[in-house]
C-alpha cells in the first residue's frame, strides 16, 4: 500500500517565461529603500505602538494605511497579522464552540482562530484589524474582548502582540457605520492622511522610515513619576475632562476623554518621556487618545509645566525650590510622591517629607495636603516621624493617615 500524499499545495512549476519577465520587473518595482524623515503621523502611530495601547488610524481608502502598517512591522523585526474585519463573523473572534468527549466536566472550549494561534505561538507581532468601520455593530461588539482583554475565544495573547485597527470614515467607507462607544473608547484614533510630496518621492523610489521610540530604561521611573504628576495634576485642576461623551453619534466614535483614555495618556507620555518622543508626535498621540479638545488643554498644560526630574529632587531636596504656579506645585508634589512609591526607601521617604516641607514655608500646606496624605500611608512602622510631617500631624489625624498622639 502506497503511502498517503502529503498535505499542501503541490512543488509549482516555473511560470511562462513572458510571465517570468514581468514578475521580475514587479520585483524590481517593489525594491525601494527609506531615508530618515520627520512624519509626524508614523512617529505618532509608533509611540503608541511602543506604549502597547491599541491605536486605529482614520484614512480614506488607499492612502496607504496597509502599507504604513508593514513598514512598522518591518521596522519592529515583527510579523504582521492582517484581519479584514468587515468580512468576518462575530464568533470568529469570540470563537467556535468544540465538543469534547465530557463537556459537563470539562465545558466546551471556544477554538480561535489560526491567526490568534499563529500569534500566541510566536509570543509577539503585529495585528492589524483592517475596514473596522465596515463592520457590523454585532461584529464590533465581538471586537470589545480582542482589544481590551487579548482574549480570542479561550485564548489569550501575548502581552507583547500589538493591535492596530484602520477605518475609512463612515461617509467613504463601503456600508459604513459610526464606531459604537465602547470600542471606539479603547482605541488612541490618528488621522492618517498624505504628503503629496512624499508620495511622490515614494515613487521614486524612497519612503520615510519609521523610527521606533527607544525607551531609556534609566529613565523610567522618572518618567513616570512625572507622567503621573502631569496627568493627576490637570484632572484635579479640570475635573469636568475626567469624563465626557459627546452627544453626536460620530464624535462617540471617535476620541472622548474617560478613565480609560487618561489611563492611555498616562502611559503615552510615560513613554514619551522615557524615549524623548517628538513633541508633535507625543501631542498627536495625546490628542489621540482623549479627544481635540481635552487634547489641547492638556498640551497648554503641558507647554507651562516644565516639571524637574522628581529622582533628582528626593536625591537633593534642598537644592530645588517649590515651583510658583499652584497648578505647578500640585503635579511637582504628586510626581515626588510617585517617585518615591516606585521605589521606596527610608531615605526617599524621608527627603519627600523635605520636598514637601517646602509647601508649608511656601505659605500653601493645603496644596501639599493629598501628596502628605499619600507620603504618610507608605511609611514603614520602624521607621520615625521625619521633622518635615509636623506641619500635617492634624491634617493626618483627621484623615486616618496617622495615629493619634503622632
Amino acid at each position: 500500500m502506497s503511502p498517503p500524499a502529503p498535505l499542501g499545495p503541490p512543488p509549482s512549476s516555473p511560470p511562462p517565461p513572458a510571465l517570468a519577465a514581468a514578475d521580475a520587473l514587479g520585483a524590481r518595482l517593489r525594491a525601494t529603500r527609506t531615508e530618515p524623515g520627520a512624519n509626524v503621523q508614523l512617529q505618532a502611530l509608533a509611540l503608541a505602538v511602543t506604549a502597547n495601547q491599541p491605536v486605529l488610524l482614520w484614512g480614506e481608502p488607499g492612502i496607504g494605511k496597509s502599507a504604513g502598517m508593514q513598514q512598522l512591522a518591518d521596522a519592529l523585526g515583527v510579523e504582521l497579522e492582517t484581519v479584514i474585519a468587515s468580512v468576518h463573523e462575530p464568533s470568529d473572534f469570540a470563537g467556535l464552540p468544540i465538543v469534547g468527549d465530557d463537556p459537563a466536566t470539562t465545558g466546551v472550549p471556544m477554538a480561535p482562530p489560526d491567526w490568534a494561534v499563529r500569534l500566541a505561538r510566536t509570543g509577539h507581532g503585529l495585528l492589524f484589524f483592517d475596514e473596522l468601520s465596515s463592520a457590523p455593530p454585532a461584529v464590533q461588539a465581538a471586537l470589545l474582548r480582542v482589544v481590551l482583554e487579548r482574549r480570542v475565544g479561550s485564548l489569550v495573547l501575548p502581552e507583547s502582540v500589538r493591535i492596530v485597527a484602520a477605518a475609512n470614515p463612515p461617509s467613504s467607507a463601503a456600508d459604513g457605520w459610526h464606531l459604537s462607544p465602547p470600542l471606539a473608547n479603547r482605541f488612541v484614533h490618528l488621522d492618517w492622511t498624505h504628503d503629496p510630496r512624499t508620495v511622490a518621492r515614494g515613487m521614486a523610489g524612497t519612503w520615510p522610515e519609521v523610527a521606533i521610540p527607544a525607551v531609556d530604561p534609566g529613565r523610567v521611573p522618572g518618567a513616570v513619576a512625572r507622567a503621573r504628576g502631569v496627568v493627576s495634576g490637570f484632572l484635579t485642576a479640570r475635573p469636568g475632562l475626567v469624563h465626557h461623551m459627546p452627544a453626536e453619534a460620530e464624535g462617540r466614535g471617535r476620541a472622548w476623554p474617560s478613565p480609560r483614555t487618561w489611563e492611555m495618556a498616562l502611559r503615552l507620555l510615560a513613554t514619551g518621556y522615557a524615549s524623548g518622543a517628538d513633541r508633535e508626535a507625543l501631542a498627536a498621540a495625546l490628542t489621540g487618545a482623549v479627544g481635540e479638545a481635552a487634547g489641547i488643554e492638556l498640551l497648554s498644560y503641558l507647554e507651562h509645566l516644565d516639571l524637574p526630574d522628581p529622582d533628582r529632587v528626593l536625591a537633593d531636596p534642598d537644592a530645588f525650590a517649590l515651583p510658583e504656579r499652584g497648578d505647578r506645585q500640585l503635579a511637582f508634589l504628586i510626581a515626588v510622591v510617585a517617585a518615591v512609591q516606585s521605589e521606596l526607601t527610608r531615605p526617599r521617604w524621608e527627603a519627600g517629607w523635605s520636598v514637601l516641607a517646602k509647601a508649608v514655608d511656601a505659605g500653601v500646606p493645603d496644596v501639599a495636603a493629598r501628596a502628605a496624605a499619600d507620603l504618610a500611608a507608605m511609611r514603614d512602622l520602624d521607621w520615625p516621624v521625619p521633622p518635615g510631617i509636623d506641619a500635617f500631624v492634624e491634617l493626618l489625624q483627621l484623615s486616618g493617615a496617622l495615629p493619634g498622639g503622632g
